[in-house]
């Protein structure tokens, strides 16, 4: 009898979401969607048996097994928002360090979409680049992702986790909510916001979710904010080759202004994926293994700098830059560095066109009544050394009521001594797990 239960659990949800229900994995991410009661003077009251029943899945996550593969898209969707995305934040901070994690910002948003209906909807979907694509699409290609992602090889640590913070005082759809459980596998919590203490849980679980690197993404909460959508992701890997400490000696780095900063640099010399134009010397650096995951560094020429370089940075170029890596013996020498990271999305987005989702016309209705989207926030923590790379990025939405020919085989120089574009990256799906632009180096 138990198992004819679960065999028409799985029809319903087939026939539902349109997928099967696979092997379920353990997932990372840090990120907070923060919604509310736009323009009302209480909250909603109601039965919360949907959420109280939501804090632990009642399902395996479809399509979240490693041989699921995402769709093509989805992921070139994911692509060009990033590089929208991290255009539009330059137009503020084009002369100070920027890094940003494009998947966390994607999966705290696509948890959001799955709420979204009429122009709000395809506010969203304009601004992600998701015209054209179903919320089955959309989210089964997310869900596969993350299947791929985690974890990808025994030298790299790369964790995603999301989760749903909802005011008990609030009633919220529970297709929604069951959704973001299966395909994003999202914890979904039950919380007093007008105890002191909630702040400090959700914080806890962002803390945990980044391995310690951010520890704080909501400073308060106030009675009108009725749910917080997170992401948070953290990702350590060790180099393929580790840089020699002993060879890390200081050399100058040269800031945009000219200033001369001396700085440890972390110097190597092998085979590299390479790739050199009159713009810009390029070098891809392993992680792992099996080298799925890269570090991408972009040095523009000396006769260049970062500034001319960013309107060459689209998606279209990314991609065919891709391509055009070759394998190369050369030298490299790079900073050492940490950075921390931080800004509040809202003009970015709206600029981009998701300015409903912040006005009293935004329709998230297949969420609950009356919300509206009041701030998204981002931060981010990376620190180069000579084992390898630690990153971590959280992203919050708060929410209230309403193969190139290579010319010589001369062995290439790259000395990256002057303010630089870099980008972690997925080889195997192209998904760009983080990116920013270092102006000035800080070990």
């Amino acid at each position: 009898m138990k198992q004819n239960k679960t065999n028409a659990r799985e029809i319903f949800l087939q026939r539902r979401y349109g997928v099967r229900l696979g092997r379920r994995y353990a997932l990372a991410a840090a990120g907070v969607v923060l919604m509310g009661m736009f323009g009302c003077s209480a909250a909603i009251n109601g039965d919360n048996r949907a959420v109280a029943e939501s804090r632990q899945p009642r399902t395996e996550s479809p399509m979240s097994n490693s041989t699921a593969k995402p769709d093509p898209k989805v992921v070139n969707a994911n692509t060009k928002f990033a590089f929208k995305l991290f255009s539009e934040i330059l137009k503020k901070d084009s002369h100070t360090n920027v890094f940003v994690s494009p998947s966390s910002v994607t999966m705290a948003l696509a948890m959001t979409y799955n709420g979204a209906n009429g122009s709000t909807q395809q506010a969203i979907a304009h601004t992600l680049e998701l015209q054209g694509l179903s919320l089955q699409q959309i989210n089964s290609a997310n869900a596969a992702l993350k299947g791929l992602l985690e974890n990808p090889d025994p030298q790299v640590r790369l964790a995603i986790a999301n989760s749903l913070w909802a005011n008990q005082d609030t009633t919220f759809n529970p297709d929604f909510l069951q959704r973001n459980r299966e395909f994003y596998q999202a914890k979904v919590t039950n919380l007093n916001f007008n105890d002191a203490t909630a702040p400090n849980i959700i914080n806890s679980w962002v803390k945990e979710n980044t391995n310690g690197k951010i520890d704080k993404i909501v400073q308060q909460l106030s009675p009108d904010q009725v749910l917080l959508l997170i992401n948070a992701i953290y990702f350590k890997g060790n180099w393929t080759e580790q840089f020699d400490k002993s060879l890390t000696k200081e050399y100058p780095f040269f800031t945009a202004s000219g200033q001369e900063k001396p700085h440890p640099m972390m110097s190597q010399n092998g085979d590299y994926k390479y790739l050199e134009n009159p713009n810009f010397q390029a070098v891809s650096l392993p992680y792992g293994k099996n080298g799925r995951i890269s570090l991408y560094v972009f040095l523009p020429s000396k006769n260049s700098n970062l500034t001319t370089f960013y309107p060459t940075l689209t998606a279209e170029n990314w991609d065919k830059w891709m391509t055009q890596f070759s394998k190369r013996q050369g030298s490299i020498r790079l900073p050492r560095f940490q950075m921390d990271y931080e800004l509040t999305l809202n003009d970015t987005l709206k600029a981009l066109g998701m300015g409903e989702a912040f006005s009293n016309k935004a329709d998230f209705s297949g969420m609950g009544k009356n919300f509206a989207i009041s701030q998204i926030k981002h931060k981010t923590f990376v620190e180069v050394n000579e084992e390898g790379t630690e990153a971590a990025a959280a992203t919050s939405v708060e929410m209230v009521l309403t193969s190139a020919f290579e010319p010589t085989i001369k062995p290439f120089e790259m000395i990256v001594d002057r303010p630089f574009f870099a980008c972690i990256r997925d080889n195997q799906t192209g998904s760009i797990l983080f990116m920013g632009s270092i102006a000035e180096v800080q070990s």
